[in-house]
């Protein structure tokens, strides 16, 4: 399974969403976008070989919101994780029913874990 984590460029996402990912034990692939690179400029059949979104919703961005409008035009299930006390966009409800709100990378990591392992193709 192929599990694209998507999310905005405005915040340490290296540290604060990449680290901790990394370290849970999984078979599938987890495609991070800006690892090692400055941008991610994927064409719209990209997303016809993802599996599953994970979008880090805390903070604004336009080009999540292009990536996840992507995503839901090919019917990719969308999960999205926020934390707690941040304001997410109401627009996200009309791509995703799966919202999971967070206080702490630890807590994170359980709920990806729980999507991962609970996700059927």
């Amino acid at each position: 399974m192929k599990i694209y984590i998507a999310h905005s460029r405005g915040f340490d996402y290296t540290n604060e969403l990449y680290k901790p990912i990394k370290s849970i034990k999984t078979n599938h692939e987890i495609i991070f976008p800006h690892d090692g690179i400055g941008n991610s400029n994927n064409p719209r059949d990209f997303y016809d070989s993802i599996d599953l979104i994970i979008a880090e919703c805390s903070y604004p961005s336009t080009g999540l919101g292009i990536e996840l409008g992507f995503a839901f035009d090919t019917k990719i299930p969308i999960y999205c994780l926020y934390k707690n006390g941040k304001k997410i966009s109401s627009s996200l409800k009309s791509v995703s029913n799966n919202f999971y709100e967070y206080s702490d990378s630890k807590e994170m990591i359980n709920y990806i874990v729980k999507i991962i392992t609970n996700f059927k193709d």
